[in-house]
């Protein structure tokens, strides 16, 4: 297993509390596979990556129990030299919005030939030289005459090309995606999932696509977890997830696409809001909006059960959601 995260435990302290923003996340991502991180805003999926990429804000996050394991090592134990040295060559993280990522005041080529003359100790000249080959690679057009512009003038969509570019430019075994599709246009969206999935399939990357969006990931991803107040209520493969979901949350996520044969109807959408982290209900954490909930659901914490070889579910009715 190329990663593999276990039992992971973030919190916060905050002005109202100890907010519990990851409570025992296990997952794991294989050499060439992709696997997408689903779920609601505040549901920890990016504080997850966060925390695996070593960039979490120390205070007021910081992590309490778990392991990261990459490549056979815990990452939670090396320094933070040996992270940074990890940083960018080993894993990368391709962020959310490009613009604030990005830095302003320095072109986009200075910015991609950092990645070569830090970590592999190139000339200015020969990193500029393989900053208009990544430009190039992720179908920039006129990279030779861009790579001297700067964030501000480039679209989101190319912004974003740039952003991929950074990630990919010294080969690292692991990309985390963190929502690299949002604010894009369902084309430009389209665009850029098909660039991540043929360099991924050139490099044989691992992959974590960070996402609310299930529509995004049915034709790139190989497994997915769905997260919901800080845990993985469901994981399994793609086409089992869409075939027959075993959370009810995952249910609801699923229900809430628009589709073609729907039209006219009203959009449906979960009831209620995801709950306030530093007053996780007790219990099954979905149950105040969870349409099979029981009494057992508001008193016991259901474990990730197993449905079968390759898939679990954190609900103790994911037969009778399994059955629809």
């Amino acid at each position: 297993m190329l990663l593999e995260v276990r039992d992971l435990h973030v919190e916060f302290r905050t002005r109202d509390g100890v907010a519990k923003a990851v409570n025992g996340v296990t997952y794991g991502v294989d050499e060439g596979e992709t696997l997408a991180v689903l779920g609601e805003s505040g549901s920890g999926k990016s504080v997850t990556a966060q925390a695996v990429m070593g960039i979490l804000d120390t205070p007021p996050g910081r992590i309490t129990g778990g392991e990261v394991v990459f490549q056979g090592r815990d990452l939670l134990t090396l320094k933070e030299e040996e992270r940074r040295r990890i940083r960018g060559a080993e894993m990368a993280m391709v962020f959310q919005d490009a613009l604030s990522a990005l830095n302003p005041v320095l072109t986009v080529g200075d910015q991609l030939a950092e990645m070569f003359t830090v970590h592999r100790g190139m000339s200015r000249k020969d990193a500029r030289a393989k900053a208009v080959e990544l430009m190039d690679r992720v179908r920039i057009p006129a990279a030779r005459e861009r790579v001297r512009q700067y964030p501000h003038q480039f679209s989101g969509g190319m912004r974003q090309r740039i952003m991929i570019a950074m990630a990919i430019a010294l080969e690292p075994a692991l990309i985390i995606a963190d929502e690299p599709t949002t604010a894009l246009d369902v084309t430009v969206q389209a665009q850029v999932m098909e660039l991540l999935a043929e360099l991924q399939r050139e490099y044989r990357m691992g992959l974590i696509l960070i996402t609310h969006d299930l529509g995004v990931v049915a034709d790139v991803a190989d497994r997915i977890a769905v997260m919901y107040a800080g845990r993985i209520v469901e994981s399994a493969p793609v086409h089992d997830i869409y075939k027959a979901p075993a959370h009810p949350y995952t249910r609801g996520l699923l229900d809430s696409i628009p589709r073609l044969d729907h039209k006219g109807r009203e959009l449906y959408a979960i009831k209620g809001l995801p709950p306030n982290l530093t007053r996780i209900p007790p219990g099954c954490p979905f149950h105040p909006r969870c349409p099979l909930a029981r009494d057992v659901c508001t008193t016991d914490d259901p474990p990730l059960y197993e449905v079968s070889g390759t898939r679990g579910s954190a609900c103790h009715f994911w037969r009778e959601c399994l059955d629809g």
